[in-house]
């Protein structure tokens, strides 16, 4: 496919007899029909997000290799974080069992996931914040709130939330950020798994092994015998639910492995 001029994909085209809205059009249909600080009500407007908003990061994608497109995407980084809160808000409500980089709601909508991975902020930006804010002696709550808005605004760091925000309620003027942040990630690692094996009488080496494969890997494996193997007995009879145990156990198992994917 061939790449159209800046002015085509920012003001609009034609193409064979069916008109594209550029970016500038659909950033105005954006700020006019679901303003910021609004709710979006029912599905069909949630619809309608969905799509307008999939479809301004499919052109922002596009525009980016434009050097005429600097200062001119119209909303600000701020509002841009909004609205892909917003967006992200309602994939996590919306989202069905499968997982993949374009999510299909009722087979008539699709999340831009990828293109939303390729713009978010990472755990070191976070950090550079927490800088600004020990530098600030706490006392500039502005940048509280651009830490809250960029993990909202980001699918990998909203799992990290808690964490995040116990260590930055612990800064202080003498510690080191990176150092304090890598030494508190492995202590609340820490804390969390043997919790989790204690809560749910896991075998404790071999869960162990299992979460440190998943974190090499990338990937924590809920099919086949692995989770079978770590599992405490569960009574097939007198309502023993190995199922639902270890479906239980699964859940709670991936909410830990998210919460620390990319950090340890």
């Amino acid at each position: 496919m061939l790449l159209k001029t800046y002015s085509d994909y920012y003001n609009g085209f034609d193409h064979n007899g069916d008109y594209k809205p550029g970016y500038a059009e659909l950033i105005a249909e954006l700020m006019e029909r679901f303003p910021l600080g609004e709710a979006i009500i029912g599905e069909e407007a949630q619809k309608d997000f969905i799509r307008l908003y999939g479809a301004i990061l499919r052109l922002k994608n596009i525009l980016t290799a434009f050097d005429e497109f600097a200062g001119k995407e119209i909303l600000s980084d701020r509002d841009y974080q909004d609205y892909q809160s917003v967006y992200i808000d309602l994939y996590q409500e919306l989202r069905p069992k499968s997982d993949g980089d374009k999510e299909n709601i009722n087979d008539d909508i699709v999340f831009e996931l990828e293109l939303i991975k390729q713009i978010e902020v990472n755990i070191d930006y976070i950090l550079m914040l927490v800088e600004k804010y020990q530098e600030s002696n706490r006392e500039d709550k502005s940048i509280l709130a651009a830490i809250d808005k960029a993990i909202s605004s980001s699918i990998e760091l909203r799992s990290k939330k808690e964490l995040i925000n116990s260590f930055v309620a612990r800064v202080n003027v003498t510690m080191s950020v990176d150092d304090d942040w890598r030494q508190f990630v492995q202590e609340r690692k820490e804390e969390d798994i043997t919790a989790l094996i204690a809560d749910e009488k896991l075998k404790d080496e071999e869960a162990r092994r299992f979460i440190e494969i998943a974190f090499r890997d990338g990937i924590l494996k809920t099919t086949g015998t692995d989770i079978d193997r770590i599992m405490p007995p569960v009574s097939r009879f007198g309502g023993g639910d190995r199922a639902g145990k270890k479906q239980s156990i699964i859940d709670k198992l991936m909410t830990f492995f998210e919460k620390y994917l990319g950090l340890v």
